[in-house]
């Protein structure tokens, strides 16, 4: 069952079971997804279509910060409910130390000597990690092990 199959079927389930944040973000992934074959004019890739779930992600996270510090609880909740629904699609996040491990060794094979190959690393790092973890993280733990 290819993505849109099952965020269709999932859609049914939450209309069934009324969770209606959950069916707004679906409903939402559905359309990002469907723009972005238009985009593309034709099907997309499981690469593709990950990149669009890791962006809208990125989009929730941000929303919950800015509503965050507008003192907004409300509408900070419902992002967190559908950012929930969102990740639930994402492949298995990795740990802090399964990231960390995996940097150690993108910075050894790329032979990176200090922060002046952050690009390099951080390039090829989420080349690896795409998906399953966030870049803000990757870059944090890239720093720390270059600085």
């Amino acid at each position: 069952m290819n993505l849109q199959q099952r965020l269709l079927e999932d859609m049914k389930a939450a209309m069934k079971a009324g969770q209606k944040e959950r069916l707004a973000a679906i409903r939402l992934l559905r359309a990002q997804l469907k723009e972005a074959e238009i985009a593309k004019g034709g099907e997309l890739s499981p690469e593709e279509e990950l990149q669009v779930l890791t962006s809208a992600v990125k989009k929730r996270k941000e929303s919950i910060s800015a509503f965050a510090a507008a003192g907004r609880r409300d509408l900070v909740q419902r992002e967190e409910e559908q950012l929930a629904a969102v990740q639930s699609y994402l492949p298995q996040q990795l740990s802090e130390e399964e990231i960390d491990r995996e940097v150690a060794a993108v910075i050894a094979e790329v032979g990176a000597a200090g922060m002046k190959d952050l690009g390099k690393v951080m390039a090829e790092a989420m080349k690896r990690l795409r998906g399953r973890a966030d870049g803000k993280v990757v870059q944090e733990l890239a720093r720390r092990r270059l600085g």
